[in-house]
């Protein structure tokens, strides 16, 4: 048993020092700005223009629309008032043409409380010295195969704190995506009929930023618990 426990302890100490590597470096990337974003996906600023123009183009092209239903008022067609109309669609074009200064404002206002959850102390955490902290554990508790126990222990651990990145990655992401489609979203707001679709990417923007809040949240907590942990591990 033995060399079996040597090779069980290395690869649990290997499983370990890859949580604390993901942990320190992970965490900083994700947050309510999109420089990892671009990064990443570096034509996504390129594009942007290119939603802006389009974006620009479909409020014109409703605004037209809209103007010549109104020629059908006497045949029972709907039209919007084209007063409001043109207000509406002059207001939503200067929107869009400064969308991104609009949208940076608000990963602002989000990346504030983000600064201050990733900054917010925390007991000391080195996940490397998890594994001897469960083999002392469980040396006390049980009898055998204690590292066998203990690797699996800490797989459990590594899969579901993975998880947890891949979630908080995921969200990261679709909201790297909702930023730099945004003058596209914010066009639909120039006319009552497609008011619905900005509301919508208004109420997905808003979850996005206040779901990456949570995760950088979960995550903390998780850290916090484990630094917890090892601080004091008998004391349970």
């Amino acid at each position: 048993m033995g060399i079996l426990d040597g090779i069980v302890e290395w690869i649990a100490e290997q499983v370990m020092h890859g949580l604390d590597l993901i942990n320190s470096s992970v965490l900083g990337a994700l947050g309510c700005n999109m420089n990892t974003f671009l990064r990443y996906f570096p034509a996504a600023d390129t594009m942007y223009k290119i939603f802006v123009a389009l974006a620009i183009g479909l409020i014109l092209l409703n605004w037209v629309w809209q103007l010549f239903k109104n020629y059908g008022l006497s045949a029972g067609i709907e039209a919007e008032d084209p007063i409001k109309l043109s207000l509406r669609s002059i207001l939503f074009i200067l929107i869009v043409y400064f969308s991104d200064q609009i949208v940076d404002t608000v990963l602002k206002i989000g990346g504030t409380p983000y600064s201050w959850i990733l900054n917010s102390e925390l007991p000391p955490l080195d996940f490397a010295s998890f594994n001897s902290v469960l083999l002392v554990i469980l040396g006390v508790c049980a009898s055998g195969a204690v590292s066998i126990i203990a690797l699996i222990l800490i797989l459990i651990l590594a899969w579901n704190y993975i998880k947890l990145l891949f979630e908080a990655a995921e969200r990261y992401i679709m909201l790297g995506v909702l930023v730099y489609t945004a003058p596209v979203a914010l066009a639909m707001g120039a006319s009552q009929t497609t008011s619905n679709i900005f509301k919508s990417w208004c109420r997905m923007f808003g979850g996005q930023v206040f779901l990456l809040l949570m995760n950088a949240w979960c995550l903390r907590l998780f850290t916090s618990m484990v630094g917890s942990f090892l601080s004091n591990p008998l004391s349970l």
